[in-house]
């Protein structure tokens, strides 16, 4: 989570107090595991809108979106003793790439295992992460990410309405399928999910993989009012297309990226009559307005796009079909298992890059440094099949330095300061991802860093 980007305190009002309530409570006691820590409970008429994944044998990402109580079914959360109250809420970082405070922190959160079965879930989070990190651009934007899992222990195993709608488990997290009576909609209590959230170190963004092999999953894609990640996106950890749910969601809370599938012959969605969207990626305009007027992707008219064919203005999109256009016949935001289109990827590395910055600074910025001691800095590595790396570029005084480029580590006596010199002098690293997935040169400010230093021979 990078400092600037805005989010409410972990103190923020009921969770810190929730939290805190629950860490003083001994094993075997009503507060002695996350579940119990939650907050005071969100009024029955509050509820939030998610979106809903498209059918299992189909193809199409989503089907539109629905309100569900924020508070899942209301059920008490379960007790627990002994053994199982003192492993809830265990964090282990699984991926560790270098501070939270300069990496885009994952944090996987299970439901419906067992105090016996957490050695699965900490596989199921591997496995679930690895099948998100093999889609672009998170394949090359991969070493930004931190991944967390949080132990959520429930009393029995599986969660309410696999394998019917019948069928009801006591989970940490109030999972259940047949959300909004739609049998793949797979809903939670979201203050169970913030009190096991706010134990991981600034979570940017929520995973939680339910026990389950049945198809399914939803998108919170609204940022958390308490703990200010992106969302929080749901799938059945035992489900092969569970990961394609995942990825679609974060396009929405991480890209900012709006449905690209529509609703042929609905009634309501025959036509768009509204504003220009916010979204990047759809639009009322058609390839030439877009052109014309310097809108939205018009860098990218005309290219050779991932998930097949060039980019230009296709009909249908946001739900509408017509009266809005998507850049490409069918991405990820269309349709499961695609891959992102080149308006996508640019939109999505913006969106790594709003909690994510391309150095850490291993010398305090702003420190004094004499004699041989030296100003380092770590540089992820980019691991895309271009091979483009950051660039790493130094300068004292404003003025470059190119025989130092690429470095990582400058000693001040490398500078070519003279001796004697007592005068203190700037020096400057700056890390930049100059990348060709991104065009708009608004992005372009998120992709570099700098740090200084004060130096003197």
């Amino acid at each position: 989570m990078r400092p600037s980007t805005p989010r409410r305190p972990l103190t923020a009002a009921g969770v810190a107090v929730a939290v805190a309530a629950a860490l003083a409570a001994g094993p075997g006691t009503a507060a002695a595991g996350p579940a119990h820590r939650t907050a005071p409970q969100t009024a029955p008429a509050e509820r939030v809108q998610v979106e809903i994944p498209g059918p299992e044998h189909g193809t199409v990402a989503g089907s539109g979106h629905i309100a569900v109580p924020a508070a899942g079914l209301g059920r008490p959360a379960p007790r627990l003793t002994g053994a199982a109250a003192e492993a809830d809420g265990t964090v282990t970082k699984v991926i560790d790439n270098g501070p939270t405070a300069d990496r885009l922190d994952v944090v996987v959160i299970g439901d419906g295992y067992t105090a016996g079965e957490l050695p699965r879930f900490h596989a199921d989070a591997r496995a679930k992460w690895a099948d998100i990190a093999a889609v672009e651009p998170y394949a090359t934007y991969r070493n930004l990410f931190n991944v967390w899992t949080v132990d959520a222990v429930s009393r029995e195993s599986g969660v309410t309405g696999d394998p019917d709608g019948g069928t009801v488990r006591d989970t940490a997290l109030g999972s259940y399928f047949w959300c909004g009576d739609i049998e793949r909609l797979l809903c939670v209590d979201q203050e169970r999910v913030d009190a096991y959230a706010a134990l991981a170190p600034e979570a940017d963004l929520v995973l939680v993989l339910a026990n389950s092999a049945k198809y399914g999953g939803a998108g919170y894609n609204e940022p958390s009012k308490t703990l200010g990640y992106a969302g929080i996106a749901t799938a059945s950890a035992g489900n092969e297309k569970s990961g394609q749910v995942a990825v679609h969601e974060t396009g929405h809370s991480l890209g900012y990226l709006a449905d690209e599938y529509f609703y042929p012959g609905t009634p309501g969605y025959e036509r768009y009559t509204g504003q220009e969207p916010a979204e990047p990626n759809v639009s009322t305009h058609d390839a030439a307005h877009l052109a014309q007027r310097h809108a939205k992707w018009y860098r990218w008219l005309g290219e050779e796009s991932p998930d097949g064919g060039t980019v230009g203005a296709y009909e249908g999109g946001g739900y509408y079909e017509r009266g809005l256009y998507r850049p490409t016949d069918g991405s990820v935001m269309r349709y499961l298992g695609k891959p992102f289109n080149l308006p996508g990827v640019e939109a999505m590395i913006a969106g790594f890059y709003r909690h994510a910055r391309p150095a850490t600074a291993l010398t305090p910025p702003g420190t004094t440094l004499t004699g041989d001691r030296a100003a380092v800095v770590a540089v992820p590595r980019l691991t895309g099949a271009d091979g483009h790396q950051l660039t790493v570029r130094w300068s004292l005084d404003d003025r470059e330095l190119p025989h130092l480029a690429g470095r990582t580590e400058v000693r001040v006596g490398e500078l070519g300061l003279r001796r004697g010199d007592f005068h203190s002098h700037r020096l400057t690293v700056t890390v930049e991802d100059r990348t060709a997935a991104v065009r708009d040169p608004a992005v372009a400010p998120t992709l570099r860093t700098s740090f200084d230093w004060r130096v003197r021979r």
